[in-house]
């Protein structure tokens, strides 16, 4: 027997060092706003507005925090030494890039986090997490094991929660989370069928390929972590992603679909034979669950990739309404572009269970290549499961409060490339998250509260 179950959405809050360095290849709004100046205490502000949105629609919010950045252990292990700020000072001197890389605000995009499972879908029963290994980018790849502490901090109950720490950092094993899975089911607390994305056949060497970006998640690494989570091989599909929209700025498979418990919406090129895997997930969902899947395809007559890419269209969160329906979270951009506008107009009016739009300004997340779902990391969680987590981090009207003054406090208005290298911003950043352990309840999460802040 099922449990009553409900879907989390756990944001990134975003960091203190926020800022445009351009570092994600493939990404075009990154690598379009590199070296330009970004708003920390917007971007911040922005995010937690999304989240106590979402929270006042009455779902069920949460908060990942921030990694400490810039991330001087990882300079240490690249050679640089000394205090603090020499490191600082060298690296920005020396390889200003490498610099702008250990101070990515990244983490920010929990979607990239970890693929999740929910103990519906599990042979054991329990939630299962895998940090995502995130090898594709050099920024990102610092993150995994500051990730793997955080979850472990939250949901650290060993008899509700299943902790699988990153995949082998090798080419052929390239994951990027929940960012390339996806869900679906007729309700939370019941088995359904679990959708993995992939971009390229490492082990194969006549598989194809895209020609200009990185495909970054691989076919081996999605099987191997169905096989971590122990999933029912009947219940699960691995679909390749179409080439062509990896070459045009599809870097994860949620720039270009989303779905939700039974929708499934999506670009008709999203996938290598796109009609072949909507007719398979349809199959599928009619065999696990029981009935039938939406499927709502979008032509590119109707919007392009390249218009999907520009506005994050399918990097909207589609969510589940208390009272019935659905509705999606979309970026700004959506509504002040006359096709998707219209679009979901077509949508919201037609004969499914979308029924309404909510439009959000998260325009510094978006600048640096990120939307609404690329914030969150969805957890599927029974009402004991969330008795069992660390309860500091679900929003509240007062922890909304707690964390716009804590931002308003503590970000900068302002930041620019060579900022990155004032020993002042890591001290403002460390201050910052002192703070927000307590707020939290996190404890000694951070290296510097665990080994002391070195010497400066």
């Amino acid at each position: 027997m099922t449990s009553p179950a409900r879907e989390v959405n756990f944001d990134g809050l975003v960091g203190p060092t926020h800022n445009y360095a351009g570092l994600s290849y493939g990404n075009i709004a990154s690598v379009q706003h590199g070296d330009t100046t970004s708003n920390p205490k917007q971007a911040a502000l922005e995010g937690l507005a999304k989240m106590k949105l979402l929270a006042d629609m009455g779902l069920a919010q949460a908060v990942l925090p921030p990694q400490e950045r810039p991330d001087l252990p990882a300079l240490r292990r690249l050679g640089f030494h000394g205090s603090d700020a020499s490191i600082l000072e060298q690296a920005h001197r020396d390889n200003p890039a490498l610099l702008a890389s250990v101070s990515s605000a990244s983490c920010m995009w929990t979607a990239n986090a970890a693929t999740v499972s929910p103990s519906a879908d599990t042979a054991d029963g329990r939630i299962h997490f895998t940090v995502a290994n995130l090898i594709s980018q050099p920024h990102r790849s610092i993150e995994p094991p500051a990730t793997h502490a955080t979850l472990l901090k939250i949901f650290r109950d060993d008899e509700c929660f299943a902790h699988h720490g990153p995949l082998p950092s090798g080419a052929h094993l390239g994951d990027e989370g929940a960012a390339n899975h996806t869900r679906l089911c007729d309700d939370y607390g019941q088995p359904g069928v679990e959708l993995f994305a992939y971009g390229r056949a490492a082990l194969d060497a006549s598989a194809t390929q895209p020609t200009h970006y990185p495909a970054r998640q691989t076919h081996e690494a999605s099987a191997a972590v169905a096989r971590l989570h122990r999933l029912d091989p009947d219940r699960t599909i691995v679909a390749q992603q179409n080439p062509a929209v990896i070459d045009a700025g599809v870097f994860h498979n949620d720039v270009i679909s989303v779905g939700n418990r039974n929708v499934f919406l999506y670009h008709h090129e999203a996938f290598v034979d796109t009609p072949t895997v909507i007719e398979e997930l349809k199959r599928t969902y009619a065999r696990a669950c029981g009935n039938d899947l939406v499927c709502i395809g979008v032509a590119s007559d109707q919007v392009a990739v390249a218009e999907a890419v520009a506005t994050y269209l399918f990097n909207s969160q589609l969510v589940s309404l208390p009272d019935g329906g659905m509705s999606l979270i979309c970026p700004a951009q959506c509504q002040e572009h006359d096709r998707t506008r219209q679009l979901l107009e077509r949508i919201t009016a037609g004969d499914n269970p979308i029924n309404t739009v909510h439009y959000v300004d998260v325009r510094q997340s978006m600048c640096n290549g990120g939307g609404p779902a690329c914030l969150r990391l969805r957890v599927v969680l029974t009402g004991e499961q969330i008795e069992r987590s660390l309860q500091g981090v679900y929003l509240t009207d007062d922890l909304y409060n707690r964390l716009t003054s804590w931002v308003t406090r503590h970000y900068r208005d302002q930041l620019s490339p060579p900022d990155l290298a004032d020993p002042k911003l890591l001290d403002e950043s460390r201050t910052a998250l002192e703070e927000l352990t307590r707020i939290l309840g996190l404890g000694s999460l951070y290296p510097f509260q665990r080994a002391g802040a070195g010497a400066r």
